[in-house]
């Protein structure tokens, strides 16, 4: 398995697991028989963290969308290179911060994290076009 579909699967996980602590801070909240019931996802989670973290699972969802891709397009076309396992392992990371700091509220380090990991995705696409 090459660095960057590893680090594609590790992300994916980390995203599908992303939602647990909203869905119990919504689960403690109501209860599970009103959650269970809110098929319209009406009911606000009154935390602000976990308001947050939502918000972070969401725009997790929403990046992992290009970055997978490219990931997966730079293994497929045989590009894989230190740069590009770097940058992959990157991603990851930053998005496990950026994950962490926005529902902990913190903005002045979630921005810088957001732009790393973007930064990352940029490397996959520049190599992925011939770039690099």
């Amino acid at each position: 398995m090459s660095p960057e579909l590893f680090w594609v699967a590790a992300a994916c996980l980390l995203t599908a697991v992303m939602w647990l602590p909203y869905i119990l801070s919504l689960l403690g909240q109501t209860g599970v028989a009103a959650a269970l019931a809110d098929g319209e996802h009406e009911t606000a989670l009154e935390a602000a963290w976990a308001r947050r973290c939502k918000r972070a699972h969401a725009n997790a969802v929403e990046n992992l969308a290009v970055f997978a891709p490219l990931a997966i397009g730079v293994h497929v076309a045989g590009l894989s290179s230190a740069t590009t396992a770097t940058a992959c392992a990157v991603y990851f990371f930053a998005r496990a911060g950026h994950f962490a700091v926005y529902t902990a509220g913190m903005p002045w380090i979630r921005t810088p994290l957001f732009a790393i990991g973007w930064l990352c995705t940029a490397i996959l696409g520049i190599v992925l076009l011939g770039g690099a």
